[in-house]
């Protein structure tokens, strides 16, 4: 023995001096982890236990973290988990390779359950409401292009980076923290035995007694719950989309002719406009509305004593914080669109749209201006538009507001000189289907009206522009949000109600309102997903015919107007100029 060992110590002493090249490094860093633990093995000792302390911390914070912002909170991550006693029961009565080949699996699966907690605190920090894994994936691309639009390409690309690195180090450090842990358990199973009895006794009087710190309860399952709740979501997902085809072949008007659409709004000038999350915070909210409700109630003066008049109302949006098109198709379609998969769905059909039924009544010129849209929009034909001003067609030279390619006054001013001033084909009318952007977060730069025939091509937005607020000054920060967030709702409310004030006919008749309440960071967690509503014409035929709706007057709804789910407008609306109901049952 003795002699082995000392050609043992030879040839380490010749690897120290001359390491040989045929050395695999796994094994090379091995034998320097040896040596280093037995020439410090108190500094070893202490590392082992702060790594092994570090493992359990990561494994028991994973399994207990929340999936929404408010429930952060130390007491949230003092708990008991349940998993964590299964697991260490399953893995002490492992062999060692199913042990390790067991233990990397868990530790990934809870590195996955970990990155769709993630995903569900920034939607519903967002959007209100949890991470869709069948249907939501699409639309971090779409966050994406936000962040290059608020931030600029190379903040975007070290975001993008970040998060790729964050969630593969959250795929491998539980990974290998479960498999640090099933090998101290390995090594020490009695007292791993008695210890998981013990925790498992506590955890069940606990769970028993309903014992709590802070209002958290002790006994925690956490993620057995998240995983119930993934499986449920994608279940109830795939449910959904099969009754939802059933659901959109059904249309109360599908089957109307086109003479018998719309028929008290032939000879009008119809215009439905859609403003970037106009919602009911910025009306309610105490720090929000203020400024808003002064805006309303001025700018209802000024068109009163233009001649036009205003009734207001409320509408609950199929989403919420964002996803814009979600709430105009609901309000389009008369039907619950809170999803991407029913918005493919309906787009891919040939249910009734608002603005198609214009359409379908040949008696009526239809137009879109879109300065959000910077790429190909099937959805036109869908809405029935005869054509579609994108982003690239409105001739601007200004400079981007943020995410916002373009001030709203400046867009409603093309929209003037490209079609509103410009008759429609002999013996037609016209509707018009607007959706203005500057009031899209995160609110910095905004923009300010300026003279409306010193707009040209936008280039008199430069100034404005560059002494505005960075995005990335106002983004993370509430109360400037807030704030800010309440100026860009000046700022479109003023710039359309100006161009009503200057560019309205007799036979305008302006339908304007929200898409969705803005994100949870300023509306509220508990927010309502409440738009307003208002309706503005000259000719008081065209409130009459709304007059038992019982809605507002003015453009400021009152707090006990009516509200509507948005799916319902469609039809009222249908119903309320004329249309006769020919149902289509599928």
């Amino acid at each position: 023995m003795s002699a082995l060992q000392s050609a043992e110590d030879v040839a380490e002493e010749i690897t120290d001096v001359a390491p040989r090249p045929s050395r695999r490094p796994w094994t090379a860093w091995s034998a320097w982890r040896r040596r280093w633990r037995e020439r410090h093995p108190t500094a070893a000792q202490v590392l082992s236990v702060t790594v092994t302390v570090l493992a359990a911390a990561l494994v028991v914070g994973a399994l207990v973290m929340p999936n929404t912002v408010v429930r952060l909170g130390p007491a949230t991550f003092f708990r008991l988990p349940a998993e964590a006693i299964v697991g260490a029961a399953v893995l002490l009565a492992l062999p060692r390779r199913p042990r390790v080949a067991v233990a990397a699996a868990s530790g990934v699966l809870l590195g996955a359950v970990t990155v769709l907690n993630a995903l569900d605190m920034g939607f519903n920090q967002y959007l209100g409401r949890s991470f869709n894994v069948v249907l939501d994936w699409s639309l971090l691309g779409d966050a994406e292009s936000y962040l290059e639009d608020s931030l600029g390409r190379t903040a975007t690309l070290a975001a993008v980076a970040g998060v790729i690195a964050l969630v593969l180090l959250l795929l491998v450090l539980p990974a290998l923290a479960v498999v640090r842990l099933s090998g101290l358990l390995a090594r020490h199973p009695g007292t791993a035995t008695r210890g998981t009895l013990i925790a498992g006794v506590v955890w069940i009087t606990c769970s028993s007694l309903g014992v709590q710190m802070a209002g958290v309860p002790i006994a925690s399952d956490r993620t057995a719950t998240a995983l119930k709740t993934q499986a449920r979501r994608v279940s109830d997902t795939l449910a959904d989309e099969a009754e939802f085809r059933k659901v959109a072949r059904v249309d109360a008007f599908g089957n109307t002719p086109g003479g018998q659409l719309v028929p008290d709004l032939r000879g009008k000038d119809v215009i439905f406009t859609f403003i970037e999350s106009y919602g009911r915070s910025a009306i309610e909210d105490p720090v929000i509305s203020p400024g808003v409700n002064r805006t309303l109630d001025v700018r209802t003066k000024a068109l009163a004593a233009a001649g036009f008049h205003a009734r207001s109302g409320w509408l609950t949006s199929a989403t919420y914080g964002g996803s814009s098109w979600l709430g105009h198709s609901t309000t389009m379609s008369g039907l619950w669109i809170s999803n991407q998969q029913r918005y493919r769905t309906v787009m891919a059909s040939d249910h009734l749209s608002l603005t198609g039924a214009f359409e379908k009544t040949g008696a009526f010129d239809t137009v879109g201006v879109m300065p959000g849209v910077q790429k190909g929009w099937p959805e036109q034909k869908w809405y029935g538009l005869d054509k579609v001003y994108n982003a690239f067609q409105l001739g601007y030279r200004g400079p981007k507001f943020s995410w916002s390619t373009m001030p709203d006054q400046y867009a409603l001013q093309q929209y003037q000189e490209r079609v509103h001033s410009k008759p429609p084909a002999a013996g037609r009318s016209r509707m018009s289907l607007l959706i203005l952007t500057s009031s899209h977060q995160p609110w910095a730069p905004i923009p300010k009206m300026v003279g409306w025939d010193r707009l040209g091509d936008g280039s008199v937005f430069a100034d404005i522009e560059a002494a505005g607020n960075r995005a990335e000054d106002v983004i993370a920060d509430t109360t400037r949000s807030r704030e800010e967030y309440g100026k860009s709702i000046q700022y479109s409310v003023t710039a359309l109600t100006e161009w009503l004030e200057r560019y309205g006919t007799e036979d305008t008749v302006l339908v304007f309102l929200g898409d969705h309440q803005p994100i949870a960071r300023v509306s509220g967690n508990h927010a309502s997903r409440d738009v307003p509503v208002s309706i503005v014409a000259k000719d008081p035929r065209m409130l009459d015919k709304i007059a038992d709706w019982d809605w507002t007057d003015g453009l400021r709804p009152a707090e006990d107007a009516p509200v509507w789910k948005m799916s319902s407008f469609r039809d009222r609306f249908l119903r309320a100029y004329g249309s006769t109901p020919h149902p289509k049952r599928g």
